[in-house]
């Protein structure tokens, strides 16, 4: 059974608020270390401050008195007696409907403020890596290489995302971390993928006789193994982390962790198949150099198709010929009997 509460007021959350506001940060700067019945709160400020004017924003809290210390830009506020917080009645009564220890009740603080500067700094970092990533799969393959990437990756967290939502599964510090460690898994298997491409390109223009699209499926199938294996690995931990831990064990904490990577992991795999490889060579097949190729196997091919049903001889149907009509050659194909001319310099023997 699992049950989740939302506390709105908070006595530790509304002097981060306060702290952060006087010294011209934001709320997830402020650190907070517990103690037996009070907490110390912790922040450097941007600019100067005064222990008057962080006093003053905190004398608009009731019932918390507080000692304000203030070192250069660092800014230290104890509060010995905290009152009461709605999150440890909270807690008592989940402990006694569930009939277990308070200590066994897994309580996540997060505010509005925070979680707003949290999903901002995501989406920055998020942003950022990207950035990087397209440079580095940039220089190592090539850039269409790189966007079909993060098509794929973009699409991993959208399915993740969705499956979250239509679950209505509650979205965690730990379901975060699962999803940085799906953007790694992802992007893993993809260049896998990618460098199989690479090494069959280079075969491909003396080649000839097949086309871009027609190689890709054949780069597929020879890590298709590799991807299945690696993909049973990753989830055989995770699994057992969601079904031990989870369920048998009822470490609720894991449960998040572990579904976010266990859908992760199946859609990462797929995508790197199904999504980044297909967008790679539909992209590929409009360059000059593949379109002119496609065609040029096109033709080959209704040639082919057109010879076989008119009843023309093919290069290989004349080349077969050829070898029989030469002398000690073999017999055409279906019997039949190959005359040969005598040597007029041949002279009868008498």
């Amino acid at each position: 059974m699992r049950v989740n509460a939302e506390v709105l007021q908070d006595a530790i959350g509304e002097v981060r608020s306060a702290l952060a506001e006087a010294t011209g940060r934001e709320p997830a700067d402020v650190s907070v270390s517990e103690a037996q019945g009070g907490a110390v709160w912790r922040v450097r400020a941007k600019g100067e401050v005064t222990e008057e004017t962080v006093s003053a924003a905190l004398a608009e809290l009731e019932g918390i008195d507080s000692t304000v210390k203030v070192k250069g830009n660092r800014v230290t506020v104890t509060v010995d007696d905290l009152p009461a917080s709605p999150r440890d009645a909270v807690t008592e009564a989940l402990a006694g409907y569930a009939s277990v220890d308070a200590e066994d009740v897994t309580v996540n603080s997060v505010g509005p403020t925070w979680g707003a500067q949290v999903s901002r700094k995501a989406v920055q970092a998020l942003m950022f890596f990207f950035i990087l990533l397209i440079i580095y799969l940039s220089l190592r393959f090539e850039w269409k290489m790189a966007i079909a990437a993060i098509i794929a990756v973009v699409h991993d967290i959208a399915v993740t995302a969705g499956v979250y939502a239509v679950a209505r599964f509650q979205v965690t510090p730990a379901t975060v971390t699962a999803f940085l460690t799906i953007l790694g898994f992802s992007l893993y298997d993809t260049v896998v993928v990618f460098d199989k491409v690479r090494e069959n390109t280079a075969s491909l223009a003396t080649i000839g006789k097949t086309t871009y699209s027609e190689m890709v499926n054949r780069s597929l199938n020879q890590v298709l193994m590799r991807s299945l294996s690696t993909t049973l690995v990753a989830l055989l931990p995770v699994v057992s982390l969601l079904v031990v831990g989870s369920v048998i064990l009822g470490a609720v904490t894991l449960e998040d962790f572990a579904l976010a990577l266990l859908v992760g992991l199946l859609i990462g795999s797929y995508s790197s198949l199904f999504v980044a490889a297909p967008v790679l060579a539909w992209w590929k097949e409009r360059e000059p150099q593949y379109a002119a190729l496609r065609a040029r196997y096109a033709r080959a091919a209704a040639a082919a198709a057109g010879g076989a049903m008119t009843g023309s001889p093919t290069p290989m149907g004349t080349a077969a010929a050829g070898a029989a009509a030469a002398p000690g050659g073999p017999a055409p194909p279906g019997g039949g009997v190959v005359a040969r001319a005598r040597n007029p310099r041949r002279r009868k023997r008498g």
